[in-house]
């Protein structure tokens, strides 16, 4: 690329571009756009990834209307959000080589359009073989929705505030699954439950017209429209995610698949989301069918019963962000230059991980008829609160644990497992519940989540040890808060303007 000034007015004399392949000093770098720029670049991701999470959760609000008009099992009719989510597992697969050699906006305004034509055919199925098929390929092609969006926040907002940006990002996808049953509780007992995917195309439509007009935050893409633009030839280093299809296997299904079984602190992390991910997936069956059974709720009153899943989203955006705010004050880190060790990011998931437990053994021991409703209610709200939590830094931890290619493979393997883990549970949540009764079948997750409280804490204590030890890192990765991370995301492809050919 060209290298001068860095006036705007001269775009064919653009400074050079390092690092993650647009210099910090280039006008067109997302990080130098204006606040309400970045503003908006974000409410439409959070907007689109709002869209797919409402319909994840939406169907879960009509089980029993498709159990009676398909004369089907309550396991059958709950396939349609196992499967929904089954199609979600390979969006972190596939997304990454998408938006490298299209940019985000281009996937975010395809893949939009596609869920919501399945989301129809969902809404129009005739027998439960139809819905199944048309809910899998409504999450197969709205799930990169749910993964551009950690790259469009990524793009704009600086390392120094990874966690917190991390935690405002899960919020569309929290909210999102929570609003459903909120918002169709009411909808559904007055029309259908083909009325859960008519209110998600609904959502999705103008999550569409919000975004008309947003711009391309990826940097490579930038540079590369600015190129066509000036007409000039441009060379970018060759994409981690890789360029031919063994590559792109090797970096976003094989290497994944070997950290499972090689990479300490990908196995912990990934066993500890799991955990998490099929737990709060579950409530979205589990909490309806207790309700009704112990305190006789109707449908209305079921859904509004995640208003407290809601708040415990927003405060963990809180906690998290002022735990940040804290720990990188501690480290003398109050500019963007600087940046706290890594390890410090964990700190939302060491607290959270004593609420994870906790809450468990509080929902299974309060849901009984001689314990007010509102206990085991308030206890989801922590259950959330503390899943957002941990989800939330250590995510942000491994961001920036490993060069671009490891952190991506990581990252795949990560969000794959904890997907289809929340697509499984919710099929054999009601059997456990009714064979080891609430308290033990909730017990048996509080056990496990007791064992995995370590797993934040050895990571504190031990991550850059075992992270220095991997073959996927590198000698110069440093714990000094001067030492800047690769601050990678989900899409993340490292290089600079002089490397090989695009």
């Amino acid at each position: 690329m060209e290298s001068a000034s860095p006036d705007p007015k001269n775009e064919s004399a653009m400074p050079p571009s390092v690092g993650h392949m647009i210099s910090p000093t280039d006008p067109d770098n997302p990080q130098n756009w204006p606040a309400q720029k970045k503003i908006y670049a974000s409410a439409v991701a959070t907007a689109f990834a709002f869209a797919v999470a409402f319909g994840i959760t939406s169907l879960t609000v009509g089980v029993q209307g498709v159990m009676m008009q398909f004369n089907v099992s309550m396991t059958k009719a709950i396939l349609g959000l196992s499967l929904n989510l089954f199609g979600i597992s390979f969006a972190p697969i596939i997304t990454p080589h998408l938006s490298e050699r299209f940019g985000r906006s281009p996937v975010y305004f395809v893949s939009l359009p596609i869920f919501a034509l399945f989301i129809l055919g969902a809404g129009y199925s005739k027998n439960i073989g139809s819905l199944a098929v048309c809910r899998f390929f409504a999450g197969l092609f709205g799930g990169p929705c749910l993964v551009l969006i950690e790259g469009t926040f990524a793009d704009v907002w600086s390392a120094h505030m990874t966690v917190t940006y991390y935690s405002f990002l899960s919020l569309a996808s929290y909210i999102g699954a929570g609003c459903a049953p909120i918002i169709l509780g009411y909808v559904v007992p007055a029309e259908s439950w083909r009325w859960t995917q008519f209110v998600t195309l609904m959502i999705a439509f103008a999550a569409y017209l919000l975004g008309i007009g947003v711009p391309e935050t990826y940097p490579r893409e930038i540079l590369r429209a600015r190129a066509r633009r000036l007409g000039h030839e441009i060379k970018l280093a060759k994409a981690e995610s890789g360029v031919t299809l063994a590559e792109m296997a090797r970096t976003t299904l094989f290497t994944p698949l070997a950290m499972a079984v090689t990479e300490p602190v990908v196995i912990m992390i990934t066993f500890y989301l799991c955990l998490n991910f099929a737990v709060l997936f579950q409530w979205f069956i589990a909490v309806p069918a207790v309700l009704n059974l112990t305190y006789d709720f109707s449908l209305h009153q079921a859904g509004l019963a995640f208003i407290a899943a809601v708040v415990g989203a927003l405060f963990s955006t809180f906690t998290s962000s002022l735990i940040e705010r804290f720990t990188n004050r501690m480290n003398g880190c109050t500019n963007m230059a600087t940046m706290a060790p890594l390890e410090y990011r964990l700190v939302p998931s060491i607290v959270g991980s004593l609420g994870l437990f906790a809450s468990l053994f509080w929902i299974g021991f309060t849901a009984k008829p001689t314990v007010n409703h509102f206990v085991p209610i308030i206890g989801t709200g922590v259950y959330v609160w503390s899943s957002m939590s941990i989800l939330t830094a250590l995510v942000s931890y491994i961001f920036d644990a490993y060069p671009a290619k490891g952190t991506l493979s990581a990252l795949t393997l990560m969000a794959s497992a904890r997907i289809l883990c929340a697509g499984a549970l919710p099929l054999v949540i009601i059997q456990m519940i009714m064979g080891l009764q609430g308290k033990w079948a909730y017990s048996v997750f509080g056990f496990i989540a007791i064992a995995l409280i370590s797993v934040p804490l050895i990571l504190f204590q031990f991550g850059a040890r075992l992270r220095t030890r991997s073959r996927h890192s590198q000698p110069m990765m440093g714990n000094g808060k001067h030492m800047m991370g690769h601050h990678v995301d989900q899409e993340m492809q490292m290089g600079n303007n002089t490397g090989g050919p695009h």
